[in-house]
């Protein structure tokens, strides 16, 4: 778990920044402010758990393409079959 002192330090540099952005004549800079003053908790909360939904995200991806080259699939087993050949990183050559 990070030190409470290095995420009051993000907060308070956060807040000067915020106040420079919403005070800019730039409207691009004003709505990237508002938008990142909306999910300040959650950008936070990141530094106290690194974890994100990349590798599922990934997964999705992988499978969406394994459906899409085969034109669908009409047998669920096929599905699987396909998706743990793709995704499931084994080594097919020979030694």
């Amino acid at each position: 778990m990070p030190d409470p002192i290095i995420l009051a330090s993000g907060r308070k540099f956060w807040k000067r920044w915020y106040f420079w952005a919403t005070h800019s004549r730039l409207e691009p800079i004003r709505k990237a402010a508002e938008t990142v003053r909306r999910h300040i908790d959650n950008i936070l909360t990141y530094y106290q758990h690194p974890v994100t939904n990349a590798m599922s995200e990934r997964l999705n991806s992988q499978t969406q393409k394994i459906t899409s080259m085969a034109c669908g699939f009409r047998n669920i087993e096929h599905f699987k079959t396909a998706t743990y050949f793709h995704c499931g990183g084994l080594d097919l050559y020979p030694c």
